[in-house]
């Protein structure tokens, strides 16, 4: 077996050595209750917990949700205890609700923060005061050196292939770039649907595989019906980018595109001032255009998250006996 570097006690003892993507709406306290039961970190975005008028801080409900479940888990099964969860939160200056949410999450004491669109000092102060670590996403080595400048405590390399939001650059020149210079954690993501993908993303030299689009495909996943099946039965051929409905590069499903009424292989130039043949609403990414990274095809049914795991653990296993018997 592989052996990791000295990494923070969070990130250690896993079934597998693998973080649940926070999913933009799909992720939701039931999935990231049913990752961190089956032994890998689950997390969410703090955006996904949105406040209904008159009701509760949702975010609050959300944490105290999961962490009470994954407390009676814990209390219940000593011997195989639930793995910790994590927050995502979006940095960029256009979150208004950044500063609350922050508090909150300082306040429940969240055990891993990943962080993206900006790297904050801040924002990683506000981690470490509770003992906790930041984790910040990157696409490239000038961003990686920058994040760990600002504090962060371990990177997350988003290479080519990833679903939504991502890099072009493939994760063989990526990892390198890093690990020439950083000894801490680093995650790698893109296209790590299956255990021999996990295993890959360990040689190259992370310590963990950020999983996304096959958790999209589960019982608990927040996802519409028929956003659940695309991901079944699409392949990487299916999967687009574009930077039209963002602003950013993003990969997305054709067949959801298509569904909203456009052309995948021509869409407008000028998103902004088009309108649909029919002159109904631009539709919305992440709501009705959806993200999906190009490892989809690993994904053949619709079942609950701790299948995916049980799935990636023998595949993985398998191709470490394999690795291991070829080398001798």
């Amino acid at each position: 077996m592989l052996k990791s570097r000295v990494l923070p006690k969070l990130l250690q003892n896993l079934r597998l050595p693998v973080v649940a993507a926070p999913l933009f709406i799909v992720s939701c306290p039931a999935l990231v209750i049913a990752q961190c039961k089956s032994g890998v970190i689950g997390s969410f975005p703090a955006l996904n917990a949105r406040d209904e008028a008159g009701g509760p801080v949702m975010l609050e409900a959300w944490l105290q949700q999961i962490t009470e479940e994954l407390d009676r888990h814990n209390q219940q099964n000593p011997d195989h205890p639930a793995a910790p969860f994590a927050v995502n939160q979006i940095v960029h200056r256009s979150n208004e609700r950044l500063e609350r949410d922050v508090e909150i999450c300082a306040r429940w004491k969240v055990p891993i923060w990943i962080t993206s669109m900006g790297a904050r000092v801040e924002v990683n102060e506000a981690a470490h005061s509770c003992g906790c670590i930041a984790l910040h996403d990157v696409i490239n080595n000038t961003y990686a050196k920058k994040a760990i400048e600002k504090g962060a405590d371990g990177l997350i390399a988003v290479a080519a292939g990833a679903g939504g939001h991502g890099g072009p650059q493939s994760p063989f020149a990526l990892v390198r770039e890093i690990r020439e210079w950083f000894d801490g954690p680093l995650l790698l993501a893109g296209s790590i649907s299956t255990g021999e993908a996990l295993l890959a993303a360990r040689v190259l030299g992370a310590d963990l595989g950020y999983v996304g689009s096959p958790f999209v495909a589960t019982h608990e996943a927040n996802a519409e019906q028929i956003y659940k099946d695309m991901m079944v039965d699409g392949g990487a051929e299916d999967v687009m980018t574009s930077a039209v409905f963002t602003g950013h590069p993003a990969n997305y499903l054709k067949e959801s595109v298509r569904k909203a009424g456009l052309d995948p292989d021509n869409l407008p130039k000028d998103w902004g001032a088009s309108v649909l043949p029919d002159d109904s609403p631009r539709p919305k990414a992440w709501r009705e255009i959806w993200g999906a990274g190009q490892g989809i095809g690993a994904v053949k049914s619709i079942g609950p998250a701790s299948k995916v795991v049980d799935r990636l653990e023998a595949e993985y296993l398998d191709a470490v006996r394999r690795m291991q018997s070829e080398i001798g």
